[in-house]
């Protein structure tokens, strides 16, 4: 399913015209993503948290040149479902 997929979807069950609900999930996308930016984590009850997991400072190979890099500590934005999302899911 596709972000227009779902804008389709929300104006048909709501009634509302297409744009005025393509503002309000790209203004719902916006908010999600300044908040992870901002390192808060966005909890949605009954449907998921969009989270930030920390990655550690690792040692890599690049192969090409056979040298080793570090690779810095860094963010991962992720999503963890609630249980009533997994079990509607399963």
């Amino acid at each position: 399913m596709t972000k227009a997929d779902i804008v389709s979807e929300v104006a048909k069950a709501t009634g509302m015209e297409k744009t005025a609900v393509q503002a309000v999930v790209e203004s719902f996308m916006d908010s999600i993503k300044d908040s992870l930016a901002q390192e808060k984590n966005v909890y949605l009850r009954g449907f998921g948290s969009f989270i930030l997991k920390k990655r550690a400072t690792k040692t890599a190979r690049n192969i090409s040149k056979n040298t080793t890099i570090v690779i810095p500590e860094h963010n991962i934005p992720a999503f963890k479902p609630a249980k009533v999302f997994m079990g509607k899911v399963k």
